[in-house]
């Protein structure tokens, strides 16, 4: 088996299953027909009989030797008297099939996606909008509920569906303006930042560490958002409190620190510049990682503030609540302490629909690296992710449009409303084939990711046996630490 495709990014096309080879048709096979009967309804019954019922064996020899090969293929017979009952169903599966209904699918809504899905986009911007609106205009007062939820709200939207999907190029086909193409989207300068989608991520490092490493490493080591790995480092107590004061901060205390890593580890290979000795470019980079010196010679803590974490973290708590001290400092101070608990709460939210989305004891991780768009890619993007409730924008505006994850995964590039309409039928077709589509209230889900971010559960491990060697792959930059099967 060979393993050694190198590649550097972006998708590769669809490759259709070959055609099974002609079957040829055994001497006992065509002795079977006789000669027709004489005339009468016995004999009629009787030439009708025998072709039929020699068909049906056939067709049941075929089947059967179509699962013999599969199970060579993928595994052996061996291997799969070894699964274990909940995996079983990976034996039995048509991959190919499977993966081609998938993309075939994908393609399909694509095709379609037309000025329907941008008057969707711009709803849910006025929605986004709207939020904005009710928090700045009450957060003079004191902390209040209304206050902080509908800024929490603006943040969060602002996120996880317009920086978040237009990021992927959900809209590049439709959006005639350019304004909410992914080739500019809060990108080159702090002033496209504040305009498109201003948070404690810098939005250059997000594409790299979310929308590719994320995306096309799911569930493997070399994903940086696989929350398996990285609570491996939480140990006594901490594994049981650290989930729950992430809850509050994890936006800037990790994801910040964590996309900029990638960001900079990116730009040292594509300079061919050796990486700081001893520095882990798979472990998970914290600002209290920061503290303890992880980072030296990557970058600073002062480069971090200047130019990721600083300009939101000036503009948001200081500089929009400003004007209200020429009123009243009273109002000020009420300003900023809505501001502070809504940071909070943006930080709860999107920790109860994002990271939630790939943990759980239902869920698979895997070894090795696949081709984008292939029928284990596909596989993956189902067995390693988890729905939430779907269905109706005002539902899937407070999951953030993440309850729509499998889809999301297979059609990274897709809009919202594409994703509502693909849902329903990407669902059938894993049902069709036996593949595990888990869909779960989201609070169900969080309960899930606390137990294996605690240690309490583990998630399940796709057997290397029956991954489909045509569609194994090596990335540029794990040769040397990733074992190529000769």
């Amino acid at each position: 088996r060979k393993q050694n495709m190198l590649a550097s990014g972006g998708h590769t096309a669809f490759a259709a299953p070959r055609a099974p080879p002609q079957r040829h048709v055994a001497p006992t096979e065509r002795s079977a027909h006789p000669a027709p009967a004489a005339a009468g309804h016995d004999g009629g019954l009787a030439s009708l009989a025998v072709p039929v019922m020699a068909g049906l064996a056939t067709l049941a020899a075929a089947r059967r030797s179509r699962r013999c090969r599969g199970l060579r293929a993928r595994g052996g017979e061996e291997a799969t008297a070894r699964l274990h009952p909940t995996d079983q169903w990976i034996a039995d599966m048509d991959l190919a099939a499977f993966g081609k209904e998938v993309h075939e699918l994908g393609e399909k809504l694509k095709a379609e996606q037309n000025e329907k899905d941008q008057k969707h986009l711009f709803k849910m911007i006025w929605w986004s909008r709207l939020c904005a609106a009710v928090g700045l205009g009450t957060m003079w007062m004191g902390p209040n509920p209304l206050t902080v939820i509908a800024l929490s709200l603006w943040t969060h939207s602002a996120w996880t569906m317009m920086g978040h999907h237009v990021g992927h190029g959900g809209y590049n086909r439709t959006d005639s303006t350019g304004r909410y193409s992914s080739r500019g989207f809060a990108l080159g300068s702090v002033w496209r930042r504040l305009q498109d989608w201003f948070d404690w991520m810098l939005p250059e490092a997000w594409c790299i560490e979310h929308n590719q490493l994320h995306h096309y490493r799911l569930g493997e080591d070399d994903d940086p958002d696989l929350v398996e790995r990285n609570a491996e480092s939480w140990k006594g107590m901490d594994r049981y409190t650290m989930p729950f004061v992430s809850m509050l901060l994890w936006k800037w205390a990790y994801y910040a620190p964590n996309t900029y890593k990638e960001l900079k580890v990116l730009e040292y290979r594509n300079k061919g510049t050796p990486l700081p000795a001893g520095f882990n470019p798979q472990a998970p980079l914290t600002l209290s990682d920061m503290v303890a010196g992880k980072a030296k010679g990557l970058f600073s803590f002062g480069e971090l503030f200047t130019r990721v974490l600083g300009p939101y973290f000036l503009f948001r708590f200081f500089l929009l609540p400003l004007p209200l001290a020429l009123i009243n400092p009273a109002f000020y101070l009420n300003a900023v302490a809505n501001m502070f608990l809504a940071d909070i709460a943006s930080n709860i939210h999107g920790f109860i629909v994002v990271v939630t989305n790939h943990a759980g004891e239902d869920l698979y991780r895997f070894n090795r690296s696949c081709k984008p768009k292939s029928p284990t890619f596909y596989l993956r993007a189902v067995t390693s992710s988890a729905n939430f409730d779907t269905g109706g924008d005002l539902n899937d505006f407070m999951h953030g449009w993440l309850n729509y994850q499998i889809e999301h995964h297979c059609w990274p590039d897709l809009s919202m409303l594409s994703y509502q309409k693909g849902q329903p039928e990407l669902k059938r077709i894993c049902e069709k084939y036996g593949v595990p589509y888990v869909q779960e209230n989201v609070f169900v889900r969080l309960k899930k990711t606390l137990d294996i971010a605690m240690g309490k559960k583990f998630m399940r491990k796709y057997p290397d046996s029956f991954e489909r060697e045509a569609d194994m792959m090596v990335w540029k930059d794990q040769i040397g630490r990733v074992a190529v099967a000769a």
